[in-house]
This record gives structure tokens, sequence and C-alpha cells, in this order.
């Protein structure tokens, strides 16, 4: 790796929102370090915030303060003038300045059919993602911005794309396939699964244990399964969008299509609306009628019926699909909970695998509340692990080296 030592620059962006990371990068995993991290909040919307944290652990915030960001071009140029500011002063821990990344990564959402691997970003990538907006209208047009925002104003750094549906790539045709004509094939209309970047940070986590029947939950606001044999795709939930496979925050998941053309038929429900309801008033929203956020689900179940049934209909799904992906896998031999609620939601665990003891999968209830590294009971067949997520490290391993070996870097302008 030709950036041993520096610095990479990680965005992680939604709608309205720019996560950064700072990522000092080594030659071997304990030496990267995680130097900044931070977001700036509310692009676009008043009560804007900038926030950035320095060193993994620390609590203090080094910036924080509220910004009107006009746009993600604003909150880049936000962003780098904290970094700037925080480049010039010394940090408090280490005693040593932080330096200026030598590069950027970014997480797009959507590659298409063309993007097996990370990108260089050049005019000519820009101008073919814009041409797979239709493909992710809530996340490309954002992603493409913050791109042409570091170009505009840093063309020096060279930047990196890295693909949220490449992980799925090698997936066999037969589960990347969607059951209509060839031509919609030919035409990219298939399953291309997301979290992929997650579920390969969880794959080089694993290490050798990764060399077998592995199924990993990303559960969060977005949630969605991946089947994994010996580190290599078998076969996911999401599909064509992010919207597809079981019920999360706001999404619905999979739908029988007879619904949605009962709506445009009998409601009167045009393009728009199908998206306004599927995407962002369906889910635990939808179901509970009071949140899409897990912890206050579990908090209010005991006493609202419609958050149980909410919180009851997601681990429902969640055992449902363990099998399938089992059934993928003939079986299973690591069972890996990610994101924010497979992290932290101890009950949903427990109740996801409830009943999956035909497939090996029996918890410890203490250490499943407890949140451990293993959770899985001692005589449990298929061993159940806790991981916390890491896209943005990915990000960074991807950037510095693909920007290394191609020859950028410090005094080596990008093309």
């Amino acid at each position: 790796m030709d950036l041993d030592g520096k610095s990479v620059l990680v965005f992680n962006l939604g709608s309205s929102s720019l996560k950064f990371s700072v990522y000092q990068m080594g030659a071997r995993k304990e030496e990267e370090k995680l130097l900044v991290s931070g977001e700036a909040e509310r692009i676009g919307i008043e009560g804007g915030r900038l926030w950035v944290r320095v060193g993994k652990n620390s609590g203090e915030l080094e910036v924080d303060k509220e910004i009107c960001f006009a746009d993600h071009e604003d909150a880049v140029r936000s962003i780098f003038d904290a970094m700037d500011r925080l480049g010039k002063d010394k940090d408090k821990n280490k005693n040593k300045k932080i330096e200026k990344p030598v590069a950027v990564g970014h997480r797009i959402v959507h590659g298409g059919q063309e993007h097996a691997a990370p990108a260089m970003v050049d005019f000519e990538l820009i101008n073919e993602l814009k041409g797979k907006i239709p493909f992710a209208p809530l996340h490309l047009p954002y992603e493409i911005r913050c791109m042409e925002a570091v170009a505009l104003h840093y063309p020096h750094l060279p930047q990196v794309a890295c693909f949220d549906t490449a992980f799925h790539r090698d997936m066999p045709e037969a589960a990347r396939r969607l059951p209509l004509p060839a031509s919609f094939w030919e035409a990219g209309i298939l399953r291309y699964g997301f979290h992929g970047l997650s579920y390969e940070y969880i794959i080089s986590a694993l290490g050798e244990q990764a060399e077998g029947r592995v199924i990993i939950a990303h559960l969060g606001n977005g949630a969605s399964m991946a089947a994994v044999r010996n580190g290599r795709p078998v076969d996911t939930t999401m599909g064509f969008t992010p919207t597809g496979g079981f019920m999360m925050g706001t999404r619905s998941g999979d739908l029988d299509p007879g619904v949605l053309l009962y709506l445009m038929a009998q409601k009167g429900f045009d393009a728009g609306m199908l998206d306004d309801l599927v995407n962002h008033r369906a889910g635990l929203l939808g179901v509970s009628g009071v949140s899409p956020d897990m912890k206050t689900l579990l908090e209010k179940r005991e006493q609202l019926p419609a958050a149980k049934l909410a919180v009851d209909m997601f681990c429902y799904q969640l055992r449902k699909n363990i099998g399938a992906l089992a059934a993928a896998l003939e079986g299973v031999d690591t069972l890996v909970f990610t994101g924010g609620i497979g992290e932290k939601a101890a009950p949903v665990r427990w109740q996801a695998c409830l009943g999956l003891g035909h497939l090996g999968i029996r918890l410890d209830a203490a250490r499943n509340d407890r949140n451990e590294a293993v959770i899985s009971a001692p005589d449990s067949r298929c061993m159940v692990r806790v991981i916390q997520a890491n896209e943005d490290l990915v990000i960074a391993r991807h950037t510095a080296g693909l920007a290394g070996s191609a020859g950028y870097g410090p005094g080596r302008p990008s093309k």
C-alpha cells in the first residue's frame, strides 16, 4: 500500500446529512487508526450543525457549532475548513498535528452492472453515474454532488468511488435474476443487493471463521441479510432497490406486486405516491404508527399493542429470512448481527433466534443481554456473533489501495 501512514478522508452521505471520517492507513490492520469522525447535519434545512470528534474513544467534541448549509457543496467546504483548522492545532493526546488527507473515498449506493470493484473518480465516471440516477434516485444525486464539490474545490485530491452493490456481483445468476423476460435482465433490471461494504468488513473481521457458511444480518433503519460461503456471496435479501427484502424502519420490504397494481388502478396512486408509501410511511413506522426507531418501539411495546406488533413482525421476518438463507447455504456455521439494531437490540436478536434450534442456533441469554462479541450458547452448533459495523474503514482501505497503486499521492495530482 503506497499510502501507508497517510490520512484518507471518507464521505458517507444521506439526502440531508454528510458523515465523514479520517483514517491513518497502515500495512497491517493494527496500524490503522481512526483520527477524526464527524457529521454535517440538516443540509439544506434550518438548524444545521457541524460536529467533529478527534480520536476513536474521545467523548469531547473539537467542533460543535450551528451552521446553515445551503447544499452538499457548502457542507463539503465547511468540513474541509474544519479539517484545516484541526491540522493547525496540536492533538492534545498525541501531541502532533492531524495531517491533511491525501485521498478521498466515497460510499456510492449503486454501481449498476458495470462496477464490481472500486473506481477512480473522474468526469467520465460522474457522467456515467448520472445516467444511473433512476436506479437510486434517493441517494445517487447527493453522492454525485459531493464528488463534484470535492473536485471543484480540491482538484488535485484523488477520489475513489466504492460501490455498495459490488460485493454481490458474484452471486449466482439464479439468485440475481428476476422472474421476468430476458430483455429486462439485459436492461439491468435484476437483483443487485446492497450494504455490500458492511458485509465486506464483517468478512474481513471474521478472518478464518469466514471460511464456512455465514449469514450476516445488517440491521439498522435500512436492513438486509446476506448468505456467504467461504467469503463469497450466495444470496441476499435486498433486490433491485434498497426498498426490497424484509421490513425496515420506514421501508416496506417485499410486497405482493398486486398490492401496487391495486393501489394504482383502484386508489389513484401514481409513482410518487407509491414511492412515498413504500419508502417513507411503511415498515416499523407504518405498522406501529409511532416511530421507525427500534429502541423507541421496544420501550413502548408493553403499553402500545401496535408497537409490539411492529417488533413481532420484524423479528418474525428476520427468523424467516435466516431460514431461507440457511437453505441457500445448505446449513449455517456462523450468524453475525451488525448495524445499530443488530449490535444493540438484544431483545430483537433473542426473539429472532427463537425456534431456530433445528439450524443449530441457540443463544446464551446472559451473553446476549450484555451484547457480548459471542452470544451463542456453549452447545450451539452455530456460532452467533455481534460485530460493530465499519464500512468507512473498508472504504478507506479501498481508497488507499487504489489511489496508491494508480500512482496518486502527495505531490501527484489526480488526472
